[in-house]
């Protein structure tokens, strides 16, 4: 299981069971895990969220190639060579672009929503459309 990129938090729509949280990996895969009691599932978070973060190189940008398709971010497996601290302060720099453009992400869902493709147009456009909306909604 690749910790690499990855989010946990607590699972609030989950219901079935007591003290669940979720993590989500790189590749969008979704497991849920059960502490025995509440303060280890934080205890679980916070260190998993941790291990995520050092792990955690910054994405590649996304390649460029004359088809003009969508293409996710590129994000490395391979862990992290940057000091704890360097890798910090490059978080802390992505939260504050995040906590800043928000409304420029729901902007360009909105507009891609917008753009609907053909319905009896290529498979592949409808593809390409369905991952882009995919990637707006996850960011």
């Amino acid at each position: 299981l690749g910790i690499h990129h990855a989010l946990a938090e607590r699972d609030s729509k989950y219901t079935k069971r007591p003290n669940v949280f979720r993590l989500q990996t790189a590749d969008w895969r979704v497991f849920l895990f059960q502490a025995p009691t509440p303060e280890e599932m934080l205890s679980w978070i916070s260190r998993i969220n941790l291990v995520a973060a050092l792990f955690s190189s910054p994405a590649f940008p996304a390649a460029v190639g004359s088809q003009c398709r969508f293409v996710r971010p590129i994000l490395p497996a391979a862990p992290s060579r940057s000091p704890p601290e360097e890798q910090h302060r490059s978080h802390e720099a992505w939260m504050e672009r995040v906590a800043q453009e928000p409304l420029d992400t729901a902007q360009e869902l909105l507009e891609h929503q917008r753009n609907l493709p053909d319905k009896r147009g290529r498979a592949r456009d409808l593809d390409e459309y369905r991952l882009k909306k995919e990637y707006l909604l996850y960011e």
